[in-house]
Protein backbone atom coordinates (compact mmCIF):
# COMPACT_ATOMS: atom_id res chain seq x y z
CA UNK A 1 0.00 0.00 0.00
CA UNK A 2 1.25 3.45 -0.56
CA UNK A 3 0.58 6.21 1.34
CA UNK A 4 -0.13 9.88 -0.94
CA UNK A 5 -1.22 13.06 0.45
CA UNK A 6 -2.03 15.52 -2.82
CA UNK A 7 -1.33 18.93 -1.48
CA UNK A 8 -3.41 22.08 -1.43
CA UNK A 9 -0.73 23.64 -3.68
CA UNK A 10 -2.03 21.29 -6.67
CA UNK A 11 -5.51 20.63 -6.08
CA UNK A 12 -6.52 24.17 -5.13
CA UNK A 13 -5.11 27.60 -5.95
CA UNK A 14 -3.95 28.74 -2.53
CA UNK A 15 -4.06 32.60 -3.80
CA UNK A 16 -7.68 32.45 -4.32
CA UNK A 17 -10.11 32.11 -1.68
CA UNK A 18 -12.13 28.28 -2.76
CA UNK A 19 -10.52 27.77 -6.05
CA UNK A 20 -10.59 24.26 -7.12
CA UNK A 21 -8.19 22.71 -9.40
CA UNK A 22 -10.59 20.42 -10.74
CA UNK A 23 -8.38 19.21 -14.20
CA UNK A 24 -5.72 18.47 -12.30
CA UNK A 25 -7.18 16.68 -9.65
CA UNK A 26 -9.00 14.22 -12.27
CA UNK A 27 -5.96 13.77 -14.18
CA UNK A 28 -4.14 12.69 -10.90
CA UNK A 29 -6.93 10.75 -9.71
CA UNK A 30 -6.72 9.05 -13.06
CA UNK A 31 -3.26 8.16 -12.42
CA UNK A 32 -3.44 6.88 -9.03
CA UNK A 33 -6.31 4.45 -10.59
CA UNK A 34 -4.56 3.27 -13.69
CA UNK A 35 -1.55 2.99 -11.17
CA UNK A 36 -2.94 -0.10 -9.90
CA UNK A 37 -1.75 0.48 -6.60
CA UNK A 38 -3.77 -0.21 -3.07
CA UNK A 39 -3.74 3.57 -1.89
CA UNK A 40 -4.65 5.55 0.88
CA UNK A 41 -5.18 9.25 0.24
CA UNK A 42 -4.87 12.57 2.06
CA UNK A 43 -5.32 15.85 1.14
CA UNK A 44 -4.83 19.27 1.65
CA UNK A 45 -6.94 22.50 2.33
CA UNK A 46 -5.13 25.18 0.11
CA UNK A 47 -7.44 27.97 -0.39
CA UNK A 48 -10.42 26.13 0.87
CA UNK A 49 -8.67 25.97 4.33
CA UNK A 50 -5.92 28.54 4.69
CA UNK A 51 -7.61 31.70 3.98
CA UNK A 52 -9.92 32.16 6.81
CA UNK A 53 -8.03 29.98 9.35
CA UNK A 54 -4.93 32.29 8.53
CA UNK A 55 -7.01 35.42 8.70
CA UNK A 56 -8.56 34.23 12.25
CA UNK A 57 -5.68 32.55 13.55
CA UNK A 58 -7.64 29.31 14.01
CA UNK A 59 -3.63 27.87 13.92
CA UNK A 60 -2.99 29.47 17.53
CA UNK A 61 -6.39 28.14 18.87
CA UNK A 62 -9.38 29.16 20.63
CA UNK A 63 -8.59 32.84 22.03
CA UNK A 64 -12.29 34.86 21.19
CA UNK A 65 -15.45 34.24 20.18
CA UNK A 66 -15.35 35.24 16.93
CA UNK A 67 -13.16 33.01 15.87
CA UNK A 68 -16.34 30.36 16.46
CA UNK A 69 -17.99 31.43 12.77
CA UNK A 70 -14.29 30.93 11.10
CA UNK A 71 -13.81 27.75 12.58
CA UNK A 72 -17.50 26.07 11.39
CA UNK A 73 -17.01 27.77 8.28
CA UNK A 74 -13.66 26.50 7.35
CA UNK A 75 -14.95 23.06 8.19
CA UNK A 76 -17.76 23.49 6.07
CA UNK A 77 -15.74 24.87 2.96
CA UNK A 78 -12.71 21.65 3.54
CA UNK A 79 -15.95 19.13 3.42
CA UNK A 80 -16.79 20.59 -0.01
CA UNK A 81 -13.63 20.29 -1.17
CA UNK A 82 -13.27 16.69 0.11
CA UNK A 83 -16.47 16.18 -1.59
CA UNK A 84 -15.72 17.16 -5.06
CA UNK A 85 -11.93 15.10 -4.14
CA UNK A 86 -14.30 12.50 -3.83
CA UNK A 87 -16.01 12.88 -6.75
CA UNK A 88 -13.19 13.14 -9.09
CA UNK A 89 -12.01 9.42 -7.37
CA UNK A 90 -15.55 7.97 -7.84
CA UNK A 91 -15.24 9.20 -11.47
CA UNK A 92 -12.03 7.54 -12.06
CA UNK A 93 -13.06 4.09 -10.61
CA UNK A 94 -11.81 4.24 -7.31
CA UNK A 95 -14.17 3.61 -4.13
CA UNK A 96 -13.07 6.77 -2.07
CA UNK A 97 -15.11 6.74 0.98
CA UNK A 98 -14.14 10.38 3.48
CA UNK A 99 -13.29 9.99 6.64
CA UNK A 100 -13.51 13.56 8.29
CA UNK A 101 -10.49 14.68 10.84
CA UNK A 102 -13.02 14.91 13.78
CA UNK A 103 -14.69 11.54 13.36
CA UNK A 104 -11.56 10.15 14.70
CA UNK A 105 -9.04 11.88 15.36
CA UNK A 106 -8.40 14.89 17.98
CA UNK A 107 -5.16 17.15 19.31
CA UNK A 108 -3.75 18.13 22.62
CA UNK A 109 -1.44 21.40 22.40
CA UNK A 110 -1.22 21.10 18.60
CA UNK A 111 -0.29 17.58 18.67
CA UNK A 112 -2.49 15.16 16.42
CA UNK A 113 -3.55 12.31 18.27
CA UNK A 114 -5.65 8.79 17.32
CA UNK A 115 -6.85 6.85 20.04
CA UNK A 116 -8.44 4.37 17.94
CA UNK A 117 -7.83 3.56 14.02
CA UNK A 118 -10.74 0.98 13.71
CA UNK A 119 -12.64 3.70 11.19
CA UNK A 120 -9.60 3.81 8.99
CA UNK A 121 -8.46 0.16 9.52
CA UNK A 122 -12.14 -0.79 8.58
CA UNK A 123 -12.63 0.89 5.45
CA UNK A 124 -9.12 -0.38 4.09
CA UNK A 125 -9.68 -4.11 4.75
CA UNK A 126 -13.38 -3.91 3.13
CA UNK A 127 -11.40 -2.73 -0.09
CA UNK A 128 -12.31 1.03 -0.04
CA UNK A 129 -10.06 4.06 -0.01
CA UNK A 130 -10.02 6.37 2.67
CA UNK A 131 -9.44 9.93 1.96
CA UNK A 132 -8.69 11.96 4.94
CA UNK A 133 -7.91 15.87 5.06
CA UNK A 134 -6.95 18.58 7.14
CA UNK A 135 -9.35 20.64 8.55
CA UNK A 136 -9.90 21.97 12.25
CA UNK A 137 -9.92 19.42 15.02
CA UNK A 138 -10.62 19.93 18.32
CA UNK A 139 -7.69 20.43 20.81
CA UNK A 140 -7.84 19.14 24.57
CA UNK A 141 -5.81 22.20 25.57
CA UNK A 142 -6.86 25.15 22.80
CA UNK A 143 -10.46 24.51 22.15
CA UNK A 144 -9.47 23.41 18.14
CA UNK A 145 -6.65 23.71 16.20
CA UNK A 146 -5.34 23.39 12.49
CA UNK A 147 -4.89 19.50 11.83
CA UNK A 148 -2.46 19.53 9.10
CA UNK A 149 -2.49 17.02 6.02
CA UNK A 150 0.98 16.42 6.88
CA UNK A 151 0.56 15.97 10.48
CA UNK A 152 -2.25 12.96 9.33
CA UNK A 153 0.43 11.75 7.35
CA UNK A 154 2.74 11.03 9.79
CA UNK A 155 0.17 9.27 12.33
CA UNK A 156 -1.35 7.06 9.28
CA UNK A 157 2.20 6.07 8.73
CA UNK A 158 2.68 4.41 12.18
CA UNK A 159 -0.84 2.57 11.63
CA UNK A 160 -0.47 1.15 7.86
CA UNK A 161 3.21 1.05 7.74
CA UNK A 162 2.69 1.86 4.05
CA UNK A 163 5.42 0.33 1.96
CA UNK A 164 6.35 4.32 0.18
CA UNK A 165 4.56 7.32 1.13
CA UNK A 166 4.56 10.46 -1.59
CA UNK A 167 3.63 13.96 -1.50
CA UNK A 168 2.12 15.79 -4.74
CA UNK A 169 2.70 19.24 -4.84
CA UNK A 170 3.29 21.85 -7.42
CA UNK A 171 6.92 21.65 -7.44
CA UNK A 172 10.02 19.42 -8.72
CA UNK A 173 10.98 18.93 -5.41
CA UNK A 174 12.62 20.23 -2.87
CA UNK A 175 15.36 23.04 -4.17
CA UNK A 176 18.13 24.44 -2.27
CA UNK A 177 15.96 28.51 -2.78
CA UNK A 178 12.31 28.89 -3.04
CA UNK A 179 12.46 28.20 -6.57
CA UNK A 180 8.81 30.82 -7.38
CA UNK A 181 11.86 33.64 -6.34
CA UNK A 182 14.92 32.42 -7.41
CA UNK A 183 15.16 31.09 -10.66
CA UNK A 184 18.26 29.95 -10.16
CA UNK A 185 18.09 27.67 -7.47
CA UNK A 186 18.82 23.52 -7.42
CA UNK A 187 16.83 20.96 -6.67
CA UNK A 188 17.78 18.35 -4.06
CA UNK A 189 17.09 14.52 -5.39
CA UNK A 190 17.78 13.14 -1.97
CA UNK A 191 17.37 15.16 1.72
CA UNK A 192 18.80 14.08 4.80
CA UNK A 193 18.69 15.78 8.40
CA UNK A 194 21.82 17.38 8.24
CA UNK A 195 21.05 18.83 4.46
CA UNK A 196 17.96 19.88 5.64
CA UNK A 197 19.32 22.83 8.52
CA UNK A 198 21.15 24.14 5.30
CA UNK A 199 18.00 24.93 2.78
CA UNK A 200 16.01 27.83 2.99
CA UNK A 201 12.23 27.17 3.77
CA UNK A 202 10.77 30.38 2.55
CA UNK A 203 7.34 29.71 1.37
CA UNK A 204 5.24 32.34 -1.54
CA UNK A 205 1.65 31.96 -0.35
CA UNK A 206 -0.43 32.12 2.86
CA UNK A 207 -0.25 28.81 4.84
CA UNK A 208 -0.92 27.93 8.51
CA UNK A 209 0.52 24.68 8.41
CA UNK A 210 4.29 25.72 8.27
CA UNK A 211 5.50 26.01 4.98
CA UNK A 212 8.14 23.50 3.21
CA UNK A 213 10.61 23.11 6.50
CA UNK A 214 7.83 21.36 8.16
CA UNK A 215 6.51 19.34 5.50
CA UNK A 216 10.29 17.69 4.97
CA UNK A 217 10.58 17.55 8.57
CA UNK A 218 7.24 15.47 8.67
CA UNK A 219 8.63 13.73 5.77
CA UNK A 220 11.93 12.41 7.17
CA UNK A 221 10.36 11.44 10.27
CA UNK A 222 8.28 9.05 7.83
CA UNK A 223 11.12 7.56 6.32
CA UNK A 224 12.68 3.87 7.91
CA UNK A 225 15.10 1.36 6.79
CA UNK A 226 12.50 0.20 4.17
CA UNK A 227 10.46 3.18 3.29
CA UNK A 228 11.08 6.29 1.35
CA UNK A 229 9.07 9.55 1.44
CA UNK A 230 8.92 11.43 -1.96
CA UNK A 231 8.27 15.35 -3.21
CA UNK A 232 6.92 15.13 -6.79
CA UNK A 233 5.39 17.68 -9.00
CA UNK A 234 1.78 17.22 -9.94
CA UNK A 235 1.46 19.63 -12.57
CA UNK A 236 3.49 17.75 -14.56
CA UNK A 237 1.12 15.36 -16.52
CA UNK A 238 2.20 11.30 -15.88
CA UNK A 239 4.95 12.12 -13.25
CA UNK A 240 2.73 10.98 -10.69
CA UNK A 241 1.65 7.95 -12.39
CA UNK A 242 5.21 6.55 -13.46
CA UNK A 243 6.22 7.21 -9.82
CA UNK A 244 3.80 5.05 -8.42
CA UNK A 245 4.65 2.20 -11.36
CA UNK A 246 8.36 2.25 -9.74
CA UNK A 247 10.15 4.55 -12.71
CA UNK A 248 12.67 6.99 -11.39
CA UNK A 249 11.32 10.54 -11.98
CA UNK A 250 12.15 14.15 -11.29
CA UNK A 251 11.35 14.22 -7.15
CA UNK A 252 12.89 14.47 -4.29
CA UNK A 253 13.44 11.62 -1.25
CA UNK A 254 13.59 11.91 2.33
CA UNK A 255 16.08 9.36 3.65
CA UNK A 256 17.95 8.82 6.63
CA UNK A 257 15.38 7.35 8.93
CA UNK A 258 12.82 9.41 11.74
CA UNK A 259 14.72 11.33 14.01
Amino acid sequence: MILIKLGGSIITDKTQYRTFNRGAVRRLCKEIKDSGIDAVIVHGGGSFGHVLAKEHSLQNGYTEPSQIPAAAKVQYDMRELNLMVISELLDAGMPAVSVPPGSCFMMDDGKLILDDPEVLLSASRLGLTPVVFGDVVFDRRKGFGICSGDQIMEVLCRIYDPEKAVFVSDVDGLFDKDPKKNPGSKLLPEVTWDLLKTVSSDISVDDVTGGVGAKMESMLRMTSSKRDCVLVNGSVEGRLYSLLKGDKVISTTAKGGSK
